[in-house]
């Protein structure tokens, strides 16, 4: 994924750093299967945490929205499953 996606005008109020946190967690996962992503993104939540680092649940939708864009229907059911999981990891 190339950072262009960093500076859509959605993603304006959100901080830098977290947008950078964001860019190095999609450069790790590149080529990872969903299930290779897990461990990932839990890592991603935990040092996210330890450095007082949080999203707003406005920041993850958009996000989310952005990342979205110009995917396949199959790569967005992804994103969406990725999202039900964190839903329920959350509970």
């Amino acid at each position: 994924m190339d950072q262009n996606w960093m500076n859509h005008p959605n993603l304006g109020s959100i901080d830098a750093a977290k947008l950078q946190m964001l860019q190095s967690f999609a450069e790790q996962g590149k080529g990872k299967s969903q299930n290779d992503m897990l461990p990932l993104l839990m890592m991603a939540m935990q040092n996210s945490k330890k450095s007082g680092m949080n999203f707003s649940a406005n920041e993850i939708s958009s996000i989310i929205e952005v990342l979205k864009m110009g995917k396949s229907t199959k790569e967005v059911e992804k994103i969406e499953q990725m999202m039900n999981i964190m839903k329920n990891m959350k509970k």
